[in-house]
């Protein structure tokens, strides 16, 4: 007899069970969840030392580290789900100031009678993007909340990784003349999720490009170092991410709306649901801005990584005490692309 028989005879029904109080009570019932689920699906040499935290020895560099908390509806969606949307999430978030993905951490919030095998399909997701992102999960929590009281599952990861001492990418470095780069069509994930939530069907399926950059990343720094800032345009988009940077760096933006890629499906469905592409979230792309004469090799090294197939340059910083974002549009006139009042689609990540 195994120690796991022997600590617990009876196994978890992942099929037919479902999640109750008794799976976030700190007894026998908590430590079978673990142990049969989160442990065998992410399994490390850290995870396993049983711990309350990771204990681990970072390499040379500095420590980055962020934190994202995961409530999208559905929980699964045309190209992944919450459990693979919280991995790429955070290894993103690390990776846009340069660093190196190390380790993740995991807390989940499960509601009473959430089912158990919906739990290990996104837990399994989960650990096969962070064993695709070599980026494991070491460390974790539990809760459960009463039925009514959640809404099945939320995730929250927290990620640390290391940047190289020398590399200074951040929001702040824009300058004017500076060229301004996306690695590929925008709006892909936010019309997924929404095509999910009105059951829209297109001639050519909508798939969120959720991924992570983390590689892309590095294929950019060694080709260019001299990046000056990097941002995935999550909640907001694009509009949101240039308005962001343009604030914090004390600069405008100038667009030009023909650059910019879109894919004629996502052009289509926005334009049906009243959506503007340039506001609508993106989960595996990424905006660059670097020295003007840096440009040409950096669009060459996103277009040789798979992730980067698509990138292009899309406009460039311009002087601007009041920070504006300007686009250029296809039919030659010019509008504002300013920050959004509130939210076009909640609970996209």
């Amino acid at each position: 007899m195994s120690k796991m028989e022997k600590r617990f005879p009876t196994r978890i029904s992942f099929r037919r069970g479902q999640v109750d109080m008794t799976h976030g009570s700190g007894g026998r019932a908590m430590a079978q969840l673990i142990e049969e689920l989160f442990v065998r699906h992410f399994d490390n040499d850290l995870l396993r030392q049983g711990n309350d935290q990771a204990l681990f020895t970072p390499p040379p560099g500095r420590l980055v580290m962020s934190t994202d908390g995961h409530v999208v509806s559905p929980l699964f969606f045309p190209g992944g789900d919450i459990g693979s949307l919280s991995v790429h999430g955070t290894i993103n978030d690390v990776a846009m100031s340069g660093a190196r993905p190390l380790y993740l951490s995991a807390g989940f919030i499960l509601e009473e009678g959430f089912p158990l095998a919906d739990l290990e399909r996104i837990v399994s997701s989960m650990a096969a993007a962070a064993r695709a992102a070599g980026v494991p999960v070491v460390t974790g929590d539990t809760k459960v909340v009463e039925r009514g009281k959640g809404d099945g599952v939320f995730i929250t990861t927290t990620g640390v990784g290391v940047v190289a001492d020398g590399l200074e990418i951040s929001g702040t470095n824009a300058r004017p003349g500076d060229a301004i780069l996306v690695s590929g069509t925008i709006g892909d994930h936010g019309v997924a999720i929404m095509s999910s939530r009105e059951n829209l069907e297109f001639e050519t399926a909508i798939r969120s490009d959720s991924a992570a950059l983390h590689g892309l990343v590095a294929d950019m720094v060694a080709a260019v170092p001299e990046i000056r800032s990097l941002r995935d345009p999550t909640r907001g988009g694009l509009a949101a991410t240039l308005n962001e940077i343009a604030h914090q760096s004390q600069v405008g933006m100038r667009l030009s709306e023909d650059d910019i890629p879109l894919r004629a499906e996502v052009d289509a469905a926005c334009e049906l649901l009243g959506l503007d592409p340039l506001y609508v979230a993106n989960e595996g792309k990424l905006v660059a801005i670097c020295p003007a004469d840096k440009a040409g090799p950096l669009l060459a090294a996103m277009r040789a990584n798979p992730l980067g197939r698509e990138a292009a340059i899309i406009g460039e910083v311009v002087e601007d005490d009041m920070g504006f974002v300007t686009m250029e549009t296809g039919f030659g006139g010019t509008r504002i692309v300013d920050w959004l009042a509130g939210e076009q689609l909640p609970r996209i990540c």
